[in-house]
């Protein structure tokens, strides 16, 4: 409980009232007996009023909040919370409510002014926008009631406990090229382009033709048919993509509003939004992170939902990238033949590791390994020099890209294809090569 500014002002006017007849008195000028009366009547009116207030305060109920948010937030995105407050109050009052927002939450309009009338339901609204992904819990509304005679101002904490999770928001990042892939693989045909003949799943039987091979014939079909008949077979249209997270120091790196981390998860969703829409399984393994987690490969539109609700607590850690150990746990717990997407951001002292992991890797799968480019480095190179400082810094970004480019140039030469992209170009880079493997049969 404090003062209101009415019951300052007022005791700033009898301090002032006090002070100027205890001058008057100094100076030795005569001063009206019922003056300082009156002075002093007032002085113990205003406690005597002032402690009734705060008593009356005390016992007025709290008014009660109901707060509506929604249940899943995206990150970077502005959204609207709303608050909706009762009371049981005969007259209108207005009280200034703030709620706790959790950190990690940027907000604004906070505290609100709200005005309540009898019988009546108030409803007001802020806006939050997060700033990491997790799962945030608001705990506490503050309000600040005005004392019936607005002497005193009450805070009253109410405990209204709310959960709300912020994922990626790899949408918003990417609308304009979700639509842009949707219309591109209409007009491409590529969910209906099967290669027959060379795959694994059984699609009709038909006549045998020239060049078709002998272990393609059906003889039961044959024998019933009394001539050849071969077995048709198409490419496994279920084919699999396994993301392989990582979740180590060097993806810490901050490029915008976004870390590395953040933008690769952007990647990761854009690319599994468009082989889910081309009927192949996605799932998603993270190394180097706290509990690392690996979630199995599905199909249809619902492992989308699956793989947000399994990334968007994901964080980055300060332990280092061990590849060979995250190798070794994706073998064991991924057995049939997919694509493996490896999404880091390697430096040229973990060439010879990387070696090692993806030699074992490719073994069992086709890998793609992305590697991460800050964009500062590009955004330096081009920049101009003019003093020593500079000189130095665009010398030692050179020698790193030349030290990276040297890096891409021997895992390449081992036969493992590597994509370089900055961190915004992921996406659609990552998307553009599946689309090109995918037309051109390698995805088998």
């Amino acid at each position: 409980m404090k003062p209101s500014r009415l019951l300052l002002g007022w005791l700033a006017t009898l301090l002032v009232l006090a002070i100027v007849l205890g001058t008057l008195q100094a100076l030795d000028l005569e001063v009206p007996a019922s003056l300082l009366s009156i002075n002093w009547g007032l002085l113990l009116a205003l406690f005597a009023l002032s402690l009734l207030d705060a008593l009356r305060l005390k016992r007025l109920p709290s008014p009660r909040v109901h707060r509506q948010m929604p249940g899943s937030l995206a990150l970077g995105r502005w959204h609207e919370v709303r608050l909706e407050v009762e009371h049981d109050f005969a007259q209108p009052l207005t009280l200034q409510l703030f709620d706790h927002v959790p950190d990690g939450l940027n907000f604004e309009n906070l505290p609100l002014a709200v005005e309540l009338h009898p019988d009546q339901r108030s409803q007001i609204g802020y806006r939050l926008r997060p700033l990491k992904r997790g799962h945030f819990t608001f705990n506490v509304c503050e309000l600040n009631l005005p004392s019936p005679f607005g002497l005193w101002t009450g805070k009253r904490l109410l405990g209204i406990t709310d959960h709300t999770r912020v994922y990626p928001d790899f949408a918003r990042l990417y609308g304009g090229q979700l639509l842009a892939v949707d219309n591109w693989l209409s007009q491409l045909g590529v969910r209906q382009r099967q290669r027959r003949g060379q795959g694994m799943e059984f699609h009709q039987l038909r006549e045998f033709r020239e060049g078709d091979s002998l272990r393609q014939i059906d003889w039961k079909a044959t024998a019933r048919h009394r001539t050849p008949i071969a077995r048709e077979y198409e490419d496994e249209r279920d084919q699999q993509i396994v993301f392989m997270l990582d979740c180590g120091r060097q993806m810490r790196s901050q490029d915008g509003e976004l870390s590395h981390f953040d933008h690769a998860l952007n990647a990761c969703l854009l690319l599994s939004y468009v082989a889910l829409r081309q009927g192949d399984a996605v799932g998603l393994s993270t190394f180097a992170g706290d509990q690392p987690r690996y979630l199995a490969p599905g199909k249809g539109a619902g492992q989308l939902n699956v793989l947000l609700n399994g990334v968007y607590d994901l964080d980055c850690t300060q332990r280092p990238a061990d590849y060979p150990a995250a190798v070794n746990q994706l073998l064991a717990r991924q057995k049939r033949r997919a694509l493996v997407v490896l999404v880091t951001n390697a430096r040229d002292e973990d060439e010879d590791e990387l070696v090692i992991a993806l030699k074992r890797l490719s073994q069992h799968h086709q890998v793609l390994m992305a590697n991460l480019r800050e964009n500062a480095s590009d955004l330096l190179r081009h920049s101009p020099v003019q003093t020593l400082q500079e000189a130095l810094s665009y010398c030692a970004m050179v020698n790193y890209l030349n030290a990276r480019a040297v890096t891409h140039e021997h895992l390449s030469a081992h036969g493992f294809a590597v994509l370089d992209a900055r961190t915004g170009e992921l996406g659609p880079e990552l998307v553009s090569r599946y689309l090109n493997w995918k037309r051109a049969g390698v995805l088998l």
